[in-house]
């Protein structure tokens, strides 16, 4: 089932979900680096802000000259707080 603002059950857009766990200042500050190809989910390059992603999923965030691999724990309802956002992903590892 597709909600009003084109989240599946289960799936956040990449962007909103970038923005949730303050790895981005903003959602559009997330779409231009996702669009720029800064971006993988799953070991697989996404330019495309709208794709889902699920508890469990792999991101590699290429900005600011550093390289962060996390894990998405949680997809999130806002932007709270940063010990809320730390609670929504577990990280990989950090080059840079």
């Amino acid at each position: 089932m597709i909600a009003a603002d084109g989240e599946a059950s289960g799936g956040l857009r990449l962007d909103k979900w970038l923005f949730f766990a303050r790895v981005f200042k903003s959602r559009a500050i997330a779409v231009e680096r996702i669009e720029a190809g800064g971006i993988r989910v799953n070991s697989q390059p996404c330019n495309k802000p709208g794709k889902l992603v699920h508890p469990g999923d792999r991101i590699i965030v290429s900005a600011q000259g550093k390289v962060r691999a996390l894990q998405v724990a949680a997809l999130g309802q806002r932007r709270g707080p940063a010990s809320e956002a730390q609670g929504l992903y577990r990280e990989l590892g950090q080059t840079g």
